[in-house]
């Protein structure tokens, strides 16, 4: 990164997931390009993790604060974390107004409110991987709407949830950022001399303690070498702190926090929901899904969730079959929740698996998604730039 030239225009960036920070890695990459491209000196002030743009000559980021002070919020009580977010939410609407655009990513719960804060000033907002208005909450679509100047959707159905932006323009789709960021160039679809078998319990700790007995079983009564994929973030404890995690059967497995080489490798995968399943798809993994979670939790989210499945991928899937995603009656994969997570269920999820039917219908979900979001969604952040100079 050079810090010898002239700032030509200021963005603010608000990031404070870590996996929004993996999708802004990409778009770190085509903004540096296209600001190289066009002579201009972007400087980056907000929320994220700094190491994302480093090499980025033409795009000079300074970060007010650590991604961990957001990780640390789970350890103490909600008053503390209400007024920390509330305390951190009016700094960066005030560091806002100095930029000519904001770009927020994800995380609907501190990014509104700082949105709203933005209401009457001259800065675009620009809102990317958007609210899951679809599943839940439909009523915050119209709120959105109002206080957000572009809307960047990742998932194609989404634009349906915003009528109004889209007819002025407000809304598109920008494409998917894991079709950026996984290697997609040669997928096998089929898997015919592939051995492993990878499980993915998940990456919470209460998951794990759930899901993970129940793969052990399964585990058990395969002959194929087992693989157990842990979250990239558990690479730094320490093996006996890994080993408590997991618990009994930890040690009959081969360890990865690598999910995309080993969902690229292997024969099969039983996965824990969430974007590991729309990982898998796109890497032509044939998997199954698998989740349970407290009764009362399980409860109150089918009374407040109105979809009929829950994998991202089925998700998608069912809107590339010209249904209304998450409530139609196609799908990609098995999904098996609650009282349905058994080990015969999942072992003979994998043994009747139709390998043939999911590579067509895999690639029809890879066909429907298109192209990533990155280079688009740089494009939006450099539109009439250079028409207006940095505060």
């Amino acid at each position: 990164m050079q810090q010898n030239k002239t700032i030509s225009h200021k963005i603010f960036v608000s990031a404070i997931e870590p996996s929004a920070n993996l999708h802004l890695k990409a778009l770190a990459y085509e903004l540096n390009a296209l600001a190289g491209q066009r002579g201009i000196t972007l400087e980056i002030v907000g929320i994220f993790d700094s190491s994302v743009f480093v090499d980025c000559e033409y795009l000079q980021a300074h970060s007010s604060y650590e991604l961990s002070a957001f990780a640390a919020m789970v350890f103490i009580d909600v008053i503390k974390k209400y007024f920390f977010y509330r305390r951190v939410n009016l700094e960066m609407i005030a560091l806002a107004k100095t930029c000519q655009k904001a770009l927020l990513i994800d995380s609907s719960s501190f990014h509104i409110p700082l949105a709203k804060g933005l209401l009457g000033s001259s800065v675009e907002v620009v809102y990317y991987i958007l609210p899951q208005v679809w599943a839940w909450k439909s009523w915050r679509a119209k709120e959105i709407e109002r206080i957000c100047d572009r809307l960047c959707a990742i998932l194609p159905f989404e634009l349906s949830m915003y009528p109004n932006a889209f007819k002025v323009g407000k809304a598109c789709y920008v494409g998917h950022p894991l079709l950026d960021e996984l290697p997609l160039d040669s997928v096998d679809f089929m898997r015919e001399g592939a051995q492993q078998i990878v499980f993915m319990p998940g990456s919470r700790r209460g998951e794990i303690s759930r899901i993970f007995p129940i793969f052990v079983q399964v585990a058990r009564q395969i002959s194929e070498s087992k693989v157990l994929v842990a979250p990239s973030h558990f690479a730094a404890l320490p093996k006996d702190e890994l080993r408590r995690i997991y618990g009994d059967g930890f040690e009959e497995f081969e360890l990865s926090f690598d999910a995309t080489q080993a969902l690229r490798n292997c024969r099969f995968a039983f996965i824990c929901s969430g974007t590991a399943t729309l990982q898998a798809a796109l890497l032509g993994a044939p998997f199954v899904l698998a989740y349970t979670m407290r009764k009362i939790e399980y409860h109150i989210a089918k009374a407040f969730v109105g979809l009929n499945v829950v994998g991202l991928a089925n998700i998608l899937y069912q809107g590339a079959c010209g249904q209304s995603a998450g409530r139609g009656d196609a799908r990609l994969h098995i999904e098996l929740i609650q009282d349905d997570l058994t080990p015969k269920n999942l072992l003979d999820s994998y043994r009747n698996f139709d390998f043939e039917s999911y590579a067509v219908n895999a690639k029809k979900l890879r066909a429907y998604l298109d192209h990533g979001s990155s280079h688009n969604l740089a494009q939006i952040l450099l539109e009439n730039l250079t028409h207006n100079l940095a505060h």
